[in-house]
Parts: C-alpha cells; sequence; structure tokens
C-alpha cells in the first residue's frame, strides 16, 4: 500500500478554524484520497464533523501581539520534522523563512505561497504599525515574499488584483496550472463560499414591514477601515422609521483601543445594537447561523486603498446566502450584486444621510435576488483549481 501523502497548512495568527485555511484548503485536500491533512494554526474552536483524516495544530496560544509569536516559530519547525510533509502550504508571510530552510535541507520538498494580502500594501496604509517602522517592515516583508516566491512551486492569490500590485506575482493566460513538475506558477484561488451543508436559501427575498423587526447583520473583522461605526449609524439612522430594526457585530476586533470605545457604544445602543465576539474569536458556523437569520447585510468599508481592489469574503457570503445587502459604490463590488439584483450601492461616508423615511421605501421596493443566488460565489469552482495544483506537481 503506498504511503499517504502529508499536505500541512499553517499560519500563526489565522484561528484553527479559519474558512480559508481549514474550511476550503483543508476539507478539499482531505478529500484526496491517500491524503492526510494537518492544519496549524492559532487557537480556536474547533467545528464539527472534521474528516478522521483532517488534523490540527496549534502554534500560538496568545494574542497578536504577545511573545507566543516567537514561540510559535519553535513549533512550526518541530512540525515539519515530525510530520516530515511532502506539500506545505504557508498561509502567512513570517513562517517562510523556515519554510524555505525546511525546503532546502531535504530533497523533493514543496511549497506553496498563499497569498491572502497584499501585506506590504497594508503596512503602509493601515497606521497599524508606528509611522517610523512602516516603511521598513513593509519593504523586509516585500523583499522575503520575492525571494520566497522564486523557490515555491506555486504562489496564490487570493484576490485577482494581486498579479497588477504584486511584483513577484504574475497570472498565466489560462490561470491554470501547467501538467508535470514545475517551479513558479501563480493561481488565481478566490475566498468564494463553501456550502456547509444543503440547506436550501430561499429566494426571492423582500424585506419585512416597517412595523416588524429587521436584523441587520455586520460580520467578520471589526474595524475602523471595515466600517463598524458606519454600520451603526446606519442602524441608528433608520430606526427613525424602523423602530425595530437592530444591527448584530459579529467577529473579532484585532485592535485593542478600538474594543472599549466599541463596547461603550453598543452598551449606549443595546436596543438597536447587539456585539458578539470582540476579543473571542467566533466559531465560522456561528457567523454563518448570523446571516442565515438576517434580513440585511452591511458592508460600510471605508475607501482604502488596501481594499478597494479585493472582493471580501462576507460578499461571497451574503451573495451564497441570498442575503439582502447595501454596500458602497465600489464598481468592483456593485458588478457582483446588480447581477444578482442583491442590493444598492450607498455612500456610508456622505456627512447627512438621506432621509430615513426615503432608504425605507428603497429597501422595500425591491425583490432582492429574482433568480437566486449567482453560481459564480461558490467555492467548487476554486476546490476544482486546487485539485488540478495537486495533480500537475505529482
Amino acid at each position: 500500500m503506498p504511503r499517504p501523502v502529508t499536505i500541512l497548512l499553517a499560519s500563526v495568527l489565522k484561528p484553527l478554524d479559519d474558512t480559508r485555511m481549514l474550511g476550503k484548503f483543508g476539507r478539499t485536500l482531505a478529500g484526496r484520497p491517500g491524503t492526510q491533512v494537518h492544519v496549524a494554526g492559532r487557537l480556536a474552536p474547533l467545528p464539527p464533523s472534521l474528516p478522521a483524516n483532517l488534523h490540527t495544530h496549534t502554534l500560538l496560544h496568545g494574542s497578536r501581539l504577545s511573545l507566543g509569536r516567537v514561540w510559535a516559530q519553535f513549533r512550526y519547525w518541530r512540525l515539519l520534522r515530525q510530520l516530515r510533509p511532502a506539500v506545505v502550504f504557508v498561509h502567512a508571510p513570517e513562517l517562510l523563512p523556515l519554510t524555505v530552510l525546511w525546503q532546502l535541507l531535504g530533497p523533493g520538498r514543496r511549497f506553496m505561497y498563499d497569498v491572502r494580502e497584499n501585506y506590504a500594501l497594508n503596512i503602509r496604509t493601515q497606521a497599524v504599525y508606528p509611522a517610523w517602522a512602516r516603511n521598513l517592515l513593509a519593504s523586509l516583508v516585500r523583499h522575503l515574499e520575492t525571494l520566497a516566491s522564486a523557490r515555491a512551486t506555486a504562489v496564490l492569490l487570493a484576490e485577482r488584483s494581486y498579479a497588477e500590485e504584486l511584483p513577484f506575482a504574475q497570472l498565466s493566460a489560462t490561470n491554470l496550472p501547467p501538467t508535470g513538475n514545475r517551479r513558479g506558477l501563480t493561481l488565481l484561488i478566490e475566498n468564494k463560499y463553501q456550502l456547509y451543508d444543503e440547506h436550501p436559501t430561499p429566494f426571492p427575498r423582500r424585506l419585512p414591514p416597517v412595523t416588524e423587526p429587521l436584523r441587520i447583520v455586520y460580520t467578520g473583522t471589526i474595524s475602523e477601515l471595515n466600517g463598524v461605526w458606519e454600520a451603526i449609524r446606519f442602524v441608528q439612522h433608520m430606526r427613525q422609521v424602523w423602530p425595530l430594526a437592530h444591527l448584530t457585530i459579529i467577529g473579532s476586533c484585532q485592535q485593542p483601543g478600538l474594543l472599549p470605545r466599541l463596547e461603550a457604544a453598543v452598551a449606549a445602543a443595546s436596543e438597536a445594537v447587539t456585539l458578539v465576539g470582540g476579543v473571542a474569536l467566533v466559531p465560522h458556523a456561528q457567523v454563518v447561523a448570523e446571516i442565515r437569520r438576517s434580513h440585511l447585510g452591511l458592508l460600510p468599508y471605508r475607501p482604502h486603498p488596501s481594499t478597494a481592489r479585493c472582493l471580501p469574503t462576507k460578499l461571497f457570503e451574503y451573495l451564497a446566502h441570498a442575503l439582502p445587502l447595501v454596500l458602497p459604490p465600489n464598481p468592483l463590488w456593485s458588478d457582483l450584486a446588480e447581477e444578482a439584483e442583491a442590493g444598492f450601492g450607498f455612500d456610508f461616508q456622505q456627512p447627512a444621510y438621506p432621509p430615513a423615511e426615503e432608504l425605507a421605501r428603497l429597501l422595500q421596493s425591491r425583490v432582492y435576488y429574482p433568480a437566486g443566488p449567482p453560481a459564480g460565489v461558490f467555492w467548487q469552482s476554486e476546490a476544482e483549481k486546487l485539485h488540478w495544483l495537486m495533480d500537475s506537481i505529482r
């Protein structure tokens, strides 16, 4: 009997139940015959019913700013030595140095670099790091990515725009992997929605009357850049004519200075807003359940270079569940929404919102998703690319 193929997927900060690393990549790869898949990341509650050949390992126990990130490197190196994987999927740039070293120390070792963000751009523009350190860190990360990508069997892009933004990533004309063993492939694998079950999504959708509850949802990373204050402002505005409108903010907040202010704002608007998560990671199944029970999804992102050319994961999730949505006037996002008749564009940054009565009429006058969720938002097309990639390196 041939020896099982061992695959390791790893990140330091992404939780063990991360939708891309475990939910999409991990489950897809675990479906391949004769494969053992190991996922390593930040400690988090695991989803139920994982395949028997999908295993998890904790690299980080503490917060992103703790010394645990240093120990995570030791744990990762130990995993590489213990598991002796045939293929490693690196989901974080900070694991690239050890991955390249591991590859150099043994023949036939392959790794894929999954580019989930334009990290250098984010470091320079999102003000997470001190101003004096941003350019230095961004240059260091970009240099590291460029060197590692030259040795990678494949570079995987979560966003099509990265092919233009990143000097080390250029998509082929067909975006399909070649046959045979080859290094230097770049492949687009988007963050489309993976079905959890066969629970049918009802369509077409309409919003309830203004006399009934209106459940509004904001999911994912909680941040000022992602528009959490605009989401609160929107629901408070709507409550002028929709008194039972309620916003649920569900996700994790990685900005320590923001969370106390947000908790205070939620406490002051307790009838209008509920916060689920915050400092704690929220299981994705719980997020999906909230999307399914909601009437309206918000994508109130602030205009910013790091998000302007990206398709948010929550956009795929909302579209897949036929959730009516309100999104900023970004042509890239609007095209997807308009094709499905999923919602309308709205400038969340405007100083004065249109009258609440006018917004309510606009929301209620529409029939959403007359043909159901668009087929192009589901993970199956990306899973096929992943299988093609693995077949090409046999």
